[in-house]
């Protein structure tokens, strides 16, 4: 008898600790899962490190990040401006016109609201279309009739797509303020061209991923 309860308490003794080692890592789990996400994040977001460090500013520390942000959000508007404007003038469908003035009137008030963060930060800004950008605004310059609907909406989703992370990465860490109120109303416009692309029925989502 007593064999037999002293077995049944080691029994209860190991269910105990199993029991609290499952809750332990029911805890754990989510707080690694969201980290590797925000590492997936960091590592998908594109941003380029300047190398000059963390600086204070009156609106708060200004990081590289930042920085490269503010940078990005003036060069988005150096290409999709203009592709803005031809989509205006030159789209086949209305939707496709629509496409254009959401563009237009975007990144008129975002490029605006760069200079002016950059004029503030001291950050120096592009004043020409970067890397592949300017050969996706050529893409568009250079295709007729249908195939220019098609050519400017899956440029500017797959680029839209990808600024999307950026901007809610910088949304969530900065801490300037002049920055998140850059990035909280980028996060709207961006939001914004994304579902107007959308709109036109030409994304081909299942290409989305194959962007590098």
């Amino acid at each position: 008898m007593r064999s037999a309860m002293t077995s049944g308490r080691a029994i209860g003794t190991v269910l105990v600790v199993l029991g609290l080692v499952a809750t332990l890592a029911a805890l754990l789990l989510p707080v690694k899962f969201f980290d590797g996400n925000r590492s997936l994040a960091l590592a998908r977001s594109g941003w380029q490190d300047d190398g000059k460090g963390t600086r204070k500013t009156e609106f708060g520390p200004l990081t590289p990040m930042d920085r490269d942000f503010i940078r990005k959000v003036r060069n988005a508007g150096l290409w999709e401006l203009p592709a803005g404007q031809s989509a205006q003038e030159r789209g086949t469908t209305k939707s496709v016109r629509i496409v254009g003035d959401h563009l237009v009137d975007g990144h008129e008030e975002l490029d605006r609201r760069a200079i002016e963060a950059g004029r503030t930060l001291k950050v120096s800004l592009p004043n020409q279309p970067a890397g592949k950008n300017q050969d996706y605004l050529d893409e568009i310059d250079r295709a007729k009739g249908k195939e220019f609907d098609k050519v400017l909406v899956e440029r500017l989703r797959q680029a839209h797509g990808v600024v999307f992370g950026l901007v809610g990465l910088v949304r969530d860490q900065t801490r300037n303020s002049m920055v998140r109120s850059l990035a909280t109303r980028a996060n709207t416009i961006v939001l914004d061209h994304i579902t107007v692309l959308e709109d036109t029925g030409l994304v081909k989502f299942e290409a989305l991923n194959d962007v590098k």
